[in-house]
């Protein structure tokens, strides 16, 4: 039996509701606003103002990228791009779509709380939520090692995770149900809900997870259940310490622009790391 990170198919769908191209606009954005890479003369040499450098990044690292939909968009707009994955049926399907488009993006099949790629980027990025598959401090703290080794000083990781709010709370600020319609395909997703509770100690949940694609093929549905952990803003403040090699340089609660992370509409929880040096 497959899962869903099995899928990549039914996975990118499930998550057709994002704003990719917003995204990576909120990306840039952050990137010109918090690093301190030293600006680059026509001979390499550092730019005699000084300073931070307001430019776009020259090369990004996407973990837990499944389908890298973030890194193929930072390589439409000329930015050097990796995607890293676990998962070969992702790594699979973000070779494809990089090669259908003619896109030079490396795909490196890894784990993102263990990799060596020899070599440092401006810009670490993971999206929707993908700490999660991080079960304990051991291995987020091991992930940001590996992450702040592959950051250039002054270069940026980017995270976004769940909000607070929708496990701490009693009004969750994202639904765990919603439909698409991608045209001549609708799309039905549940994912976790009310039904699955949170082990209080290790703030693990197994959420269920149902995606039902409707076609001119017909329909067809794939469920499966995914364990999640959530991280609140303490507990990476923490595991950043912990980890060294970072400091916090923002936080943000939606990637439209002057949303904080304590607004009444802030629905996700978006951590601007900067390594020193």
């Amino acid at each position: 039996m497959t899962g869903i990170y099995d899928e990549p198919e039914m996975y990118e769908l499930a998550c057709a509701y994002r704003d990719v191209r917003g995204d990576v606009d909120a990306l840039e954005r952050w990137f010109v606003r918090h690093a301190q890479l030293a600006a680059q003369g026509p001979e390499g040499s550092a730019d005699s103002a000084g300073g931070a450098a307001e430019q776009d990044p020259v090369s990004v690292l996407e973990l837990a990228a499944g389908p890298a939909e973030h890194a193929l968009e930072l390589a439409r707009r000329g930015v050097s791009a990796v995607a890293l994955d676990l998962s070969p049926a992702m790594c699979a399907r973000a070779r494809d779509k990089a090669q259908a488009e003619g896109l030079a993006l490396e795909v490196v099949h890894a784990d993102m709380r263990d990799f060596d790629l020899g070599r440092q980027f401006g810009l670490l990025i993971t999206m929707l939520n993908s700490v999660c598959h991080l079960m304990n401090l051991d291995d987020l703290v091991a992930h940001l090692r590996a992450a702040a080794a592959h950051t250039a000083p002054g270069g940026l990781y980017i995270m976004e995770l769940a909000h607070p709010a929708d496990f701490l709370t009693m009004v969750p600020r994202t639904s765990s149900e919603w439909d698409s319609d991608l045209g001549a395909r609708q799309v039905h997703v549940r994912w976790g809900g009310a039904d699955d509770a949170i082990d209080p100690v290790t703030q693990v949940t197994r959420e269920h997870v149902l995606v039902t694609v409707r076609d001119a093929a017909g329909s067809r549905t794939l469920t499966d259940v995914v364990p999640n952990r959530f991280w609140t803003g303490t507990e990476v403040d923490a595991a950043v310490r912990l980890a060294g090699g970072f400091t916090v340089a923002g936080r943000y609660g939606d990637f439209a622009d002057g949303v904080t992370l304590s607004a009444p509409e802030a629905w996700r929880m978006i951590i601007v790391l900067r390594r020193e040096e």
